[in-house]
This record gives C-alpha cells, sequence and structure tokens, in this order.
C-alpha cells in the first residue's frame, strides 16, 4: 500500500527538498482525466511502496500552477503522468508514462527491488 501525502501548496516544495536529505522523495504528477496516468498509478498501487521513500500526490489538473512550479525547480520537462525522485536535494530519476516502474523508483532510490515474479 502507499500512503499517499497530497502535495497541495507550492511551500511543500521546500519541504520535499529538505526531507530527501534524510530519505528519498518521489513526486507523482497524476491526471485525473488521463488513463494513462490512472493506469500508472494503479501499477505502483499493486506493488505497493517499499520502506524508505516518501510518496507525494500531485493532483496536477487541480494544482497545474504548482506543478509548473515542482518542473520550473527541478528543471525537469513537464509530463504527465510522471515521477520525479529527489535524493540530497537533487532530481536524481524521473520518467513518465508506461515506462514509470516501482521497480526502477527503488534501484534508483538505492533501495532493494522487490524480486518476486
Amino acid at each position: 500500500m502507499i500512503n499517499w501525502i497530497p502535495l497541495t501548496d507550492a511551500s511543500q516544495i521546500d519541504s520535499i527538498r529538505q526531507a530527501s536529505f534524510q530519505r528519498p522523495q518521489l513526486i507523482f504528477k497524476h491526471s485525473t482525466r488521463c488513463s494513462i496516468s490512472h493506469m500508472a498509478k494503479s501499477r505502483l498501487e499493486r506493488v505497493g511502496a517499499p520502506e524508505g521513500i516518501d510518496f507525494h500526490y500531485l493532483d496536477l489538473l487541480a494544482y497545474r500552477s504548482l506543478s509548473d512550479q515542482v518542473a520550473h525547480d527541478f528543471h525537469v520537462y513537464h509530463e504527465s503522468p510522471q515521477v520525479i525522485l529527489l535524493q540530497q536535494g537533487e532530481v536524481v530519476f524521473d520518467e513518465s508514462h508506461n515506462a514509470i516502474s516501482m521497480d526502477d523508483i527503488t534501484e534508483q532510490a538505492g533501495l532493494p527491488t522487490n524480486t518476486n515474479p
């Protein structure tokens, strides 16, 4: 199960960056009107969250300006759906659409990947 932390306010961006010095932080930019975005979210939720990563959920339709700020502040091209993984205050991985996978996220975070088939 993923304990999504809603990302709804610009002040959270700096808090997420600061928290990334303690443990990896992931931002999932989700479009509630996009079937690919729903599929990517469902795929992540089926696997569940690994220990050691905080998962932030950004509804980019409800918070478009916040989504734009995330792209600007972290120097990533805006896509949807998109995952952005932060460690030590920097983006270490970002991926979008059908390429989003929990195994890639955990590997990029330096955590053991799920070895179950």
